[in-house]
């Protein structure tokens, strides 16, 4: 008997021949600029130009020789397509704010502008040159950066701040870091805590963490009377949720918070009592009273739990 063909489509697949490979042809690279050709007996240069910006810290800063004169041209160099100039222009921001503040001050708004602008750019020379303007800027001028017509752009210049300090780059992170100590240390407190809120609550938990690293250091400056103007209750209500933030850093502050208030309100209770010559409790009795008259049960156990340990 014969046997069926197999039909043509179940075939074995047949191996399709291997393309020939190409002869590969060597091209010779168009050499490099003059200044940038690779000597293997040279150091390699830096891919970037950001490495000539020299970053001067504060106190290396001089006055400027001609300032009336310098000021009338300040403007030109923020508008120069230059970023190298840009960075010129800033420093000699940093110059007229810790040298010549008194002419600066006229055109402040516009500066902090100026600064925010250069915070969004791409060029970390940029960035981190308007950041330590930024930090010269809080020293000179502190609440003046508060007043109604410059409010704006230091608001802008606050979410700046934390945004960078919430980077990946490290010497951009450390920086603006340096530059919201600065803020705190120059700023009064109080309004300053007020304008920190809304970022306590901020989506990037990163951010929540700057802000609450801020407001812990603003709180440790305050005294009760200060604390009691912000609102004792909403201020622990706040270092409460912080507690059981994501990241290490807000936990930490939060429990700065929680000491700072701590210490101001138990010392204030004792000393009231000392002065009606009223039995005197232990300063945990206090600090739980007032944590279960304002806290549910779980976040006033948090408190107390913070404040036994130290």
């Amino acid at each position: 008997m014969a046997m069926a063909l197999r039909p043509i489509d179940n075939a074995l697949p047949t191996t399709p021949e291997r393309p020939k490979k190409q002869t590969k042809v060597a091209v010779p690279m168009q050499k490099q600029q003059s200044g940038l050709v690779n000597d293997e007996n040279q150091a390699p240069l830096p891919a970037t130009a950001d490495f000539a910006i020299d970053y001067i810290s504060s106190e290396n800063l001089k006055p400027i020789s001609d300032p009336d004169l310098k000021i009338q041209s300040l403007s030109e160099g923020f508008e120069s397509k230059d970023w190298v100039k840009v960075c010129e222009s800033l420093n000699n921001v940093r110059r007229f704010a810790l040298h010549h503040s008194a002419l600066l001050a006229p055109t402040l708004e516009n500066v902090v502008v100026v600064l925010v602008k250069a915070m969004k750019n791409p060029r970390s020379a940029l960035i981190k040159t308007s950041i330590m303007a930024s930090s010269d800027i809080f020293t000179a001028f502190g609440d003046g950066l508060l007043d109604s017509a410059a409010s704006n752009a230091f608001d802008q210049l606050l979410l700046q701040l934390l945004l960078k300090a919430s980077q990946d780059k490290r010497f951009v992170c450390e920086e603006a870091d340096r530059a919201l100590s600065s803020m705190v240390q120059s700023l009064t407190p109080l309004p300053l805590l007020q304008k920190l809120r809304a970022y306590a609550s901020h989506g990037n938990p990163r951010v929540r963490a700057k802000a609450a690293v801020s407001i812990a250091s603003c709180v440790a400056k305050m005294g009760l009377e200060g604390l009691k103007d912000y609102g004792l209750v909403s201020l622990v209500q706040k270092a409460a949720d912080l507690l059981n933030d994501r990241l290490p850093e807000a936990r930490e502050a939060a429990r700065g918070i929680v000491m700072s208030v701590y210490n101001a309100y138990t010392e204030n209770e004792e000393e009231k009592l000392r002065e009606n010559e009223e039995e005197k409790p232990e300063k945990q009795e206090i600090w739980l009273s007032f944590c279960q008259s304002n806290l549910s049960t779980i976040h006033a156990q948090s408190m107390v739990k913070i404040t036994s340990s130290q």
